[in-house]
């Protein structure tokens, strides 16, 4: 149970710290400096599941969440199953990717029905302080008296 905590912490970690290099506003100057996506090593820094590799190949062995293993022996065994872990890592830091990104996608479309519905209403409002100012102007006998003046 415990290696399965580690493995999905690690994951999230993982989405985390790609996400926030690759495309957050943060990082933009560093990902511009390299070429942006239009440079091999910019795609490299701006795309988040290239990224995700090497944040997990640093952090698999930094953590120990070897959690493939393998047969093979000595340090052959260990370089395989630390590669294994780290594409493991990789593809759960994606899935991981893809939910966050549907829930910040929920959240960005309720922020825009919120803002469409604050516009709506300050265009009514424009609307009919237009329609009372065209009123006023043209009904004299609409409008308010102005109070008297002290002499």
């Amino acid at each position: 149970m415990g290696d399965l905590f580690q493995l999905f912490a690690v994951s999230a970690v993982v989405m985390g710290v790609s996400q926030t290099l690759s495309r957050e506003r943060i990082f933009a100057s560093l990902r511009a400096r390299l070429g942006g996506k239009d440079s091999w090593l910019g795609y490299l820094v701006s795309c988040p599941y290239c990224v995700s590799h090497y944040v997990a190949f640093v952090l698999v062995p930094l953590t120990g969440t070897n959690v493939i293993r393998v047969t093979v022996g000595g340090w052959p065994g260990y370089v395989l199953s630390w590669v294994l872990s780290t594409l493991l890592i990789t593809v759960i830091a994606a899935f991981f990717r893809v939910v966050f990104w549907f829930v910040d996608e929920t959240q960005g479309l309720v922020k825009r029905r919120q803002r469409t519905e604050e516009e709506e209403t300050a265009t009514r409002r424009l609307h009919r302080e237009q329609a009372e100012q065209t009123l006023n102007h043209h009904c004299p006998e609409t409008r308010e008296p102005s109070p008297p003046v002290p002499h």
